[in-house]
């Protein structure tokens, strides 16, 4: 039965390659990423072979059915089409790693965030590009990656050269996918690398330790939107990234309620606040509230807080890397509430916006343990006034 443009957009992806036919030798490949290729089952001299026709929806059907008859007129006067089209592209430009990488970063802005995106632009125009970007994506081999990437290991640049490889994976998948090659050699690198432990954010979680690093906190005479950040980054354990983006829009004081979309895992997370939080931002509230954000940058107040500002303000205070990072509250909050406050680990993991999931497989939703995760970070809290030396009102 042929194909509609409702059944190809309804047609959802398996664990497996699934193919639907059209006739006459047109099918629609689909692949467990989503992808959606067009293909051309022909035979000729005997031998029966296969044609990339284009991805859908960059190719319609309408489209895919015109290149199908075009291609068996050709069949009809006894000439192959993959021969045919190889030939009209020998006189035709190569298409370059930069031509190909560029398509696959445009097709996947939609499902980025604007900083994941710049952030991958940026890889690909200081790493990728000056090495093979101007080689037909056909011709690059594994040595050529190989010999981009081991000078990056050399560094000990580690965490980068997994990044680069990552996104060359996927550009070369997204090339396979398109008809340009055949086959993705960039996994077979992997073995010609070096294996890299992974490091743990440096954090205090030695009780003992805490009330001290609190205290330190306190003491901080900079600016007061840095302060505000310093206070509140131990009572919610966010990411770094997530405390220095937060939005007054996202923050309800009289629900005392922090929501936001976790960008690392693209799902709400709600942020119970406890009374000192509340307390926190309600006096940072008089000073901020007119801008965008609730922690705004020193130079451009149009701009949330520097990346850099919480590990500027923890070294002014002799507070050294190897001891404690902005991202060290999160182990600080995971490690005591379970070992001195008893919580379960799937509260805590949930509150930290990991992915939790039930007896079945099913991921929480954002209210799962609602209650009790409101009830954990106001008893974190007191806990910490406990080991600063202070009391609750």
């Amino acid at each position: 039965m042929p194909l509609t443009d409702t059944t190809i957009r309804n047609a959802k992806a398996a664990a497996k390659p699934r193919r639907l036919a059209d006739g006459a030798g047109l099918t629609l490949s689909i692949r467990p990423n989503g992808t959606k290729a067009w293909r051309l089952r022909y035979r000729f001299g005997g031998k029966e072979q296969q044609l990339s026709i284009g991805i859908y929806p960059d190719v319609s059907l309408q489209e895919a059915r015109r290149r199908r008859a075009e291609y068996r007129r050709l069949l009809a006067d006894g000439v192959n089409p993959s021969g045919h089209r190889k030939a009209a592209e020998d006189d035709s430009p190569p298409e370059t790693v930069e031509a190909v990488a560029r398509e696959w970063h445009n097709r996947k802005l939609p499902e980025w965030t604007e900083k994941h995106a710049r952030n991958i632009e940026s890889r690909l125009r200081r790493i990728v590009y000056p090495a093979i970007g101007k080689q037909s994506i056909a011709d690059v081999s594994a040595p050529d990656l190989l010999a981009m990437l081991t000078p990056l290991q050399k560094q000990e640049q580690y965490d980068l050269t997994h990044r680069v490889k990552s996104e060359c994976h996927q550009i070369f998948d997204y090339a396979v996918a398109t008809g340009r090659i055949q086959y993705n050699f960039v996994p077979s690198v992997k073995a010609a690398l070096t294996k890299v432990q992974p490091t743990h954010f440096a954090a205090v979680t030695d009780p003992k330790e805490i009330g001290p690093l609190l205290r330190m906190l306190d003491g901080y005479e900079g600016s007061l939107v840095v302060m505000g950040a310093l206070r509140l980054a131990p009572l919610v354990f966010v990411r770094p990234g997530e405390l220095r983006q937060a939005r007054w829009e996202d923050v309800d004081l009289d629900a005392a309620e922090w929501r936001f979309l976790v960008s690392k895992t693209q799902t709400d997370l709600v942020v119970p606040l406890s009374r000192q939080a509340v307390r926190i931002l309600g006096d940072l509230h008089p000073h901020t509230a007119h801008q965008k954000w609730v922690f705004p940058g020193a130079r451009n107040n149009g701009r949330p807080m520097s990346e850099n500002a919480v590990q500027a303000a923890l070294r002014s205070l002799g507070i050294p890397p190897d001891k404690m990072t902005g991202h060290g509250f999160r182990a600080l909050a995971r490690t005591a509430l379970q070992e001195q406050l008893g919580y379960p680990v799937h509260v805590i993991e949930m509150q930290l916006a990991h992915n939790v999931r039930d007896a079945l497989g099913t991921t929480y939703n954002r209210t799962s343990f609602r209650a009790e995760r409101k009830a954990m970070m106001q008893q974190w809290s007191d806990y910490l006034d406990r080991l600063r030396g202070e009391t609750t009102a």
